[in-house]
């Protein structure tokens, strides 16, 4: 069921189009005099982290060109901002949105007057809950982002063959963020079996009942810092006498830098004992672990398809066609089932770097060190 419902979120969000504009407005928000059926606001959680500054920037970049009005803006990761920019976005005329929520339990009132101006609303990459004026969700199958992780994990391990028992710390991200339970579900689906067997041994004692309970072990914010301090309290209450982590479970590359900082800092390095940690987004600094052995993979989600879908989306509601979704039974935010459109994520470890992040143009060589 929550793999189902997962799948369905993402196809919604892609399904907005790009209205005709004649100018574009900066991301300052200083007006160039764009017209108002193309005026496209994209409110983005943060610049903290790598993945949405290019989220924002490529789909920026396309809308522009097109010639459109728009509006792009941060919220450094604090919900109350987030909401007065989309506010001030509302005013500003923007006849469609792209969202992508920092609590997007938060928004309903928000989106209640995006309502009354007639904007368009496109959850972008995250579910927007508890509010009927979500139009579209666009998004990656999240579930299996998770399920990519745990299958890298099993086969790494010989799970599925009986080895064992290895010692397992797991991570889950930001309890506000409605993606990470689904990541979460995704790996813990495949690994909770091997924990109850035996076969995968939690030391710290951080291995939630249930995909339920997930927000136990959440990393509020995504933050690295934050990752770090708990990996950093968990070595040294739970691995004393050569006691070794031989695999952590990290939904993203922000919580897996600072992972990899801890286990550093406790004084262990690349080579056969090194843990197999995971990771998502492929980021640069987090592609150069994989490439010195200090992580050993990270789950790809081509952001540059996910901006162009939502890019198509626009256009289609511009030309007044029907928005193209691929799901419209399962994603529920608690008010309406809302139209997705899911993309499908990949695994990348050190032998794929450089056909499928360097050859693809998503990565630059020297951001890499190649």
């Amino acid at each position: 069921m929550l793999k189902k419902i997962l799948t369905g979120a993402a196809v919604a969000a892609l399904a907005v189009t790009l209205g005709a504009c004649s100018s574009t407005r900066p991301a300052d928000g200083g007006d160039a005099g764009g017209s108002a059926e193309c005026n496209v606001g994209i409110a983005m959680p943060t610049r903290s982290l790598e993945r949405w500054i290019n989220d924002g920037e490529q789909l920026q970049k396309k809308l522009a060109d097109a010639g459109c009005t728009v509006d792009l803006q941060y919220a450094d990761n604090k919900t109350d901002q987030q909401i007065s920019q989309i506010q001030n976005q509302i005013s500003g005329g923007a006849k469609i949105l792209v969202i992508a929520a920092i609590d997007g339990s938060t928004l309903g009132p928000v989106l209640q007057e995006a309502k009354a101006q007639n904007a368009t609303v496109i959850a972008y990459d995250r579910l927007i809950n508890g509010s009927e004026n979500v139009d579209y969700y666009a998004t990656f199958d999240n579930y299996k982002v998770g399920t990519l992780q745990g299958q890298f994990i099993e086969e790494q391990l010989g799970l599925a063959d009986g080895a064992g028992p290895f010692n397992l710390e797991p991570f889950a991200g930001s309890p506000d963020d409605n993606n990470a339970k689904f990541f979460f579900a995704g790996a813990w689906d495949l690994l909770q079996p091997y924990v109850e067997k035996g076969q995968l041994v939690v030391p710290s004692g951080k291995a939630p009942a249930n995909d339920d309970a997930w927000a136990s072990i959440g990393i509020q914010g995504w933050a690295s810092d934050k990752a770090q301090a708990e990996m950093d309290n968990r070595l040294s209450s739970f691995y004393g006498d050569g006691k070794k982590v031989n695999v952590v479970l990290s939904p993203n590359d922000s919580l897996a830098i600072g992972i990899e900082a801890s286990l550093k800092s406790a004084g262990y390095t690349a080579g056969a004992d090194y843990p197999i940690i995971t990771g998502q987004d492929a980021d640069k600094a987090n592609v150069k672990a994989i490439l010195e052995g200090l992580q050993a993979m990270t789950v790809w989600k081509d952001t540059r398809a996910l901006g162009d879908r939502v890019f198509t989306m626009i256009e289609e509601i511009r030309n007044g066609e029907e928005v193209e979704v691929n799901d419209t039974e399962t994603y529920d935010n608690g008010k309406k089932v809302v139209p997705s459109y899911l993309l499908t994520p990949e695994v990348v470890v050190k032998d794929d770097v450089q056909s499928k992040l360097i050859d693809s143009g998503f990565l630059k060589a020297s951001d890499v060190g190649l």
